[in-house]
């Protein structure tokens, strides 16, 4: 592996937590603490940006932002989406680790892209304070990336290419089609997208697909199939040039990519 320098890949979803479900629950939890109703389903949509993001998005959706209305008397402003975040980030906090379990083959196959040379780099929409919590677990699973850059430490996050940046100079690595990001949502594939990176999408374990391990593998074939086909429609919709079931599938990839640039192809 002479090309491609190295692999920055999203958490969860992509590498623990399969489903992406630690936030889930606190999107919901915390929106009712505010009096607001919101389902799992609506919690997600904007998944992949950063947390304060997130609220935001959710709060000025047309239907959400008329539940604030009718509970609150009057539009949700700025101020409201602060108290909102002060709340969430402690909360996601706490439930952070008990969804931290790797998902299948990411530490094995992490382990054979640092063997071909590569280095392993990592962004996130969660905050440091979030992150303090679930890196330990993570290492002591087997899995330490070389970087780590979070939401909040630059001007902006996804899809901006700015957390990208940030990997390039933190892994010493260029130009940005020697590099490929891997991430389970849309703001994350377009955050790859902006810098000129390569960019894999994880259909089945990650947001797309929107469910535990034990709950897709407890699907019927024909359903399993149906909601698979809408993830995969989802990621490729959003420009990732390849899309795969898991982090499991990737190696097959980062070789095909490694042979692109040979052919003297890059990310387009």
């Amino acid at each position: 592996m002479n090309r491609l320098k190295a692999v920055v890949f999203d958490w969860a979803g992509t590498i623990v937590d399969f489903g992406s479900r630690a936030p889930m629950g606190a999107f919901v939890k915390v929106f009712a603490e505010f009096g607001i109703s919101i389902s799992i389903e609506e919690a997600r949509g904007p998944m992949g940006t950063a947390k304060r993001d997130h609220i935001s998005a959710l709060i000025h959706a047309p239907e959400i932002a008329a539940r604030w209305v009718a509970a609150h008397g009057a539009s949700p402003t700025e101020a409201d989406i602060d108290r909102i975040y002060e709340v969430f980030v402690p909360l996601n906090a706490r439930v952070v680790t008990d969804f931290a379990d790797m998902i299948p083959g990411a530490v094995e196959v992490v382990a054979a892209l640092r063997g071909m040379g590569l280095k392993i780099g990592s962004t996130t929409g969660y905050t440091r304070e979030i992150m303090e919590r679930l890196l330990p677990v993570a290492a002591a699973a087997g899995y330490a990336p070389d970087n780590l850059v979070c939401a909040g430490d630059l001007a902006q996050g996804r899809p901006s290419p700015l957390m990208m940046y940030r990997c390039f100079a933190d892994l010493g690595v260029y130009p940005p089609h020697s590099v490929v990001k891997v991430d389970d949502t849309e703001p994350g594939i377009a955050e790859g997208l902006a810098a000129g990176c390569w960019t894999v999408g994880v259909a089945v374990s990650g947001n797309a697909f929107g469910l535990a391990r034990s709950e897709a593998e407890g699907l019927p074939a024909d359903a399993f199939a149906e909601r698979r086909a809408r993830a995969y429609a989802t990621l490729k919709a959003a420009g990732a040039h390849v899309v795969i079931d898991s982090v499991a599938d990737l190696l097959p990839v980062v070789m095909d990519f490694e042979g692109r640039l040979g052919d003297g192809g890059k990310p387009g």
